[in-house]
C-alpha cells in the first residue's frame, strides 16, 4: 500500500474514530502489516496437527491416533492437545499484532505512560514528520521537562524511543490506541518488541527481535515509573518499620521511590527488558520469535513445560506476569517482604488517573480503590484472566495461576494460536558467500560447538549451571523466591470456554525426573544456583548484541565503540559480525567487558558482557581467517538446519 493511500487512511481511521467514539463511546485499532510489507513474508509449511504438551504429533500420526479411543482421548483437549491448522495460525498473527490482553488500562490509567514526558500529541507529531519514510527509531519531542537521575530532559529535546514505523506506515508497530468514551489509552502488543523494520528497506521483520527499543526509557518517562518498582533494584520501596499515622498501609517516601525506579529502569540497554519481579535490576536482550525447535524459552530456560515445549507459557507470562503489576499484590509477601496492601499503595499511589490513584490515609484500602476502577473484577489485577484455583501460586506452566485469554474464545488460545505462528517465522534470506559459509561450518565443528548447538536451531535445548556458563548470575536466580509457593504444574483443558465456567477441567502436566531437575535449575530452584539455556542460532545477523544480558555488543567501528557504553547507550546499532567475534574471540571480549564496567549506567543495569568462554581464536589455534569463516556461518543460519516439522 503506498503512502499516499495510507494517508487517506489514516484520514479516514480518525473519521471514523471521531464518529464510532460520539456514537458508540469506543474505537481501538492496531497495524498489521500486508505481506508485501514484510521482508520475511515466506514461513515454514504447516506440517504437524496437534501438539500435545510440547509433542508435535504429525497428520499421519494425528490419524492413526484418532483410529483408536485411547489415541482419541492422547488427542483430546482435556489432554492438553492443541489442533494446529492455517486459521489457527492466522489468529497467532492477529493476535502477535493486536491483542493487548487489557494491558491499555495498567500502562495508561496507572502508569501513566501517556502523561509523563512523552504525549500522544507529541508521539502523533513525530509520526507525520515522517512523511512515509518509516523509521527503526521514532524520534519524539519531549512535551515537558522530567528529570532522571542527573539527566534533565528538557521540553522539545527529541527523544530516541527506539518505537517502529514501517516505511509507507502510519501507525507504530506493537501500539494499540483506545478510545474509551473520550479517554484515550494505549496498550502494548507482543509486536512491539519482536516484530522490527529493516532500517535498509523499511519493511517489517516478523520475529526479529526491535534491538533498539528503548522500553527502560520509556518508563523512566511516565508519569508514575513506581508501578514498576519490583522489577528494580529500590531500596528505598521497602515499608517503613514504624507503622501508619493514620488509616491504611505505611508507605514508603513516594518522591524518593519514584526517583530510585526511574534511575534503574532508564539503565536498561535499548532493546532489553526486565521481565522478573525480583526487585533486582536484571534486563535481558528481548530474544527473536524464530522460535521453531528453541525450546526451552526464556534467557534461563524456564518457559520450558506446557504447550508448544513452553513457548505459549512464555507469550501469556508477557501479559500475565509483566504487562500488568496489580496482579502481584496476592504474592507480595513471600516475593517482596511486603503486605499487599503496601504493595498496592506503592503502585497506585501515583496512577495517572485520579479514579485509580490511592491517597495516603483515605479511608479506602488500596485494593478497595483498585476494585472500584477494575475492569475485570472476576479476577486478579486489570487484565483479562483466567484464574487457576492455585492462584497466586508458581506452577511452572504459569508463574502465578493466571492464564490471559479472550473473552469469546478457549482459555489460554491466543498464547498458543501466537506460539504456532511464531514457530513457523523465519527470518530474511541472508546473504553470506557459500565458500566461507561451507568453511565456516567446518570451524563451528572443529572448535567444538556443536556440542552444546546441535539439532535443527542448533541447540541441545539444555539449560547450563551458572557456575559452568559463567555469564552474571543475578537474572539466573530471579525465580528462587517463587518457590515457596509452589503448586503442581497445570492449566485448562484447551476447549475452555472464557470466562470460565463453574467447573473447569484442570490438565495436570507431567514433570519429573531429568526435566524436572532441568526446570528447577532454570528457575533457580532445588538447590542450585540457577542457569542459563543453550539459545537456538537461526536469525543471529538479527539479534545483535549478544548475550543475554547485551553485553556483547560491538559498533561497526571496533577500536571505539565497544560494549554498550560504546553502542546502544550512544544509540550506535552493535554490528553483528564485529559482535559475534567479540563473543568468540577472548582478547576484544577482554576490552567490551572493560568498557561494560567503565559505565555507571551498565553496572546499575548489570551488563558485563562476561561468561561462555568458548573460544575460536589465536588462542585456541583458530587462525583470523578461519575466524571471519565461523562468523560468516554464524550469520548464514536463516533456516532450521535439518528437515523437521513444524511448527
Amino acid at each position: 500500500m503506498g503512502w499516499p493511500r495510507r494517508i487517506l487512511l489514516t484520514a479516514g481511521l480518525a473519521t471514523v474514530a471521531a464518529g464510532v467514539t460520539i456514537s458508540f463511546g469506543r474505537f481501538s485499532y492496531a497495524p498489521m502489516p500486508d505481506r508485501a510489507d514484510l521482508l520475511n513474508p515466506d514461513r515454514y509449511p504447516i506440517q504437524t496437527a496437534f501438539d500435545v504438551l510440547g509433542r508435535r504429533v504429525s497428520r499421519a500420526e494425528a490419524d492413526r491416533l484418532n483410529g483408536t479411543e485411547a489415541g482419541r482421548k492422547e488427542l483430546s483437549a482435556s489432554n492438553g492437545a492443541v489442533a494446529i491448522d492455517p486459521a489457527m495460525v492466522e489468529r497467532g498473527r492477529q493476535a502477535f499484532y493486536q491483542d493487548t490482553f487489557g494491558n491499555e488500562v495498567f500502562l495508561t490509567d496507572v502508569m501513566g505512560m501517556l502523561d509523563g514526558g512523552l504525549t500522544p500529541t507529541a508521539v502523533a507529531l513525530a509520526v507525520a514528520k515522517l512523511r512515509g519514510q518509516g523509521t527503526t527509531n521514532l524520534q519524539v519531542a519531549m512535551a515537558r521537562d522530567m528529570r532522571v537521575g542527573d539527566r534533565t530532559y528538557r521540553k522539545g529535546e527529541l527523544v530516541p524511543t527506539g518505537l517502529d514505523v514501517p516505511k509507507g506506515g502510519a501507525f507504530i508497530i506493537g501500539i494499540k490506541t483506545f478510545s474509551d468514551q473520550g479517554h484515550l489509552r494505549m496498550g502494548i502488543t507482543c509486536a512491539l518488541c519482536h516484530a522490527a523494520v529493516d532500517p535498509g528497506t523499511g519493511k517489517v521483520v516478523e520475529g526479529a527481535p526491535n534491538t533498539d527499543l528503548n522500553a527502560g526509557l520509556l518508563m523512566a518517562l511516565a508519569k508514575n515509573s513506581s508501578a514498576y518498582f519490583m522489577h528494580a533494584s529500590v531500596n528505598q520501596a521497602d515499608p517503613p518499620q514504624a507503622g501508619s499515622a493514620g488509616a491504611g498501609p505505611a508507605l514508603p517516601d513516594a518522591e524518593a521511590v519514584e526517583a530510585a525506579t526511574k534511575v534503574q529502569v532508564a539503565s536498561w540497554p535499548p532493546g532489553s527488558f526486565d521481565s522478573s519481579a525480583d526487585r533486582v535490576t536484571n534486563p535481558t536482550s528481548i530474544p527473536s520469535s524464530f522460535s521453531a525447535y528453541g525450546e526451552p524459552y526464556s534467557w534461563s530456560g524456564r518457559e520450558a513445560v506446557g504447550p508448544f515445549g513452553g513457548l505459549s507459557s512464555l507469550n501469556n507470562n508477557v501479559h500475565a506476569a509483566n504487562s500488568d503489576t496489580t496482579q502481584l499484590a496476592a504474592a507480595a509477601p513471600w516475593l517482596f517482604g511486603m503486605d499487599a496492601e503496601t504493595y498496592l499503595g506503592i503502585v497506585l499511589r501515583g496512577a495517572a488517573t485520579a479514579s485509580f490513584r490511592y491517597t495516603a490515609g483515605e479511608s479506602r484500602k488500596p485494593s478497595e480503590v483498585l476494585r472500584s476502577v477494575d475492569p475485570t473484577p472476576a479476577s486478579p489485577g486489570l487484565n483479562s484472566y483466567a484464574v487457576l484455583p492455585t492462584y497466586p501460586a508458581t506452577n511452572y506452566v504459569t508463574d502465578n495461576g493466571l492464564f490471559t485469554s479472550v473473552p469469546g474464545e478457549p482459555v489460554n488460545h491466543a498464547n498458543n494460536a501466537m506460539s504456532a505462528f511464531q514457530n513457523l517465522l523465519r527470518p530474511p534470506a541472508a546473504q553470506q558467500d557459500p565458500a566461507a559459509v561451507k568453511a565456516g561450518r567446518a570451524v563451528f565443528d572443529q572448535a567444538g560447538c556443536g556440542a552444546c548447538h546441535s539439532g535443527p536451531a542448533l541447540t541441545n535445548h539444555r539449560v547450563i549451571p551458572i557456575a559452568e556458563i559463567g555469564t552474571e548470575p543475578t537474572r539466573a536466580r530471579a525465580g528462587a523466591k517463587m518457590e515457596a509457593r509452589l503448586s503442581p504444574p497445570s492449566l485448562f483443558a484447551t476447549d475452555t470456554p472464557f470466562p470460565l465456567p463453574a467447573d473447569p477441567v484442570i490438565v495436570p502436566v507431567p514433570l519429573a525426573g531429568e526435566k524436572l531437575a532441568q526446570v528447577q535449575l532454570a528457575w533457580g530452584q532445588g538447590g542450585t544456583e540457577g542457569g542459563y539455556k543453550v539459545p537456538n542460532l537461526v536469525g543471529l545477523a538479527w539479534t545483535a548484541p549478544y548475550l543475554h544480558d547485551s553485553g556483547i555488543a560491538v559498533g561497526p567501528d571496533p577500536a571505539t565503540q565497544l560494549g554498550v557504553p560504546g553502542t546502544v547507550y550512544r544509540g550506535i546499532a552493535p554490528d553483528p559480525s564485529n559482535s559475534l567475534r567479540a563473543l568468540i574471540d577472548r582478547d576484544l571480549r577482554a576490552q567490551v567487558i572493560a568498557a561494560n564496567k567503565s559505565s555507571d549506567t551498565a553496572r546499575i543495569a548489570r551488563v558485563t558482557g562476561e561468561g561462555h568462554a568458548y573460544w575460536a581464536d589465536v588462542g585456541s589455534g583458530v587462525s583470523r581467517q578461519e575466524q571471519d569463516t565461523l562468523i560468516a556461518y554464524l550469520l548464514s543460519i536463516d533456516t532450521l538446519t535439518e528437515p523437521a516439522a513444524t511448527p
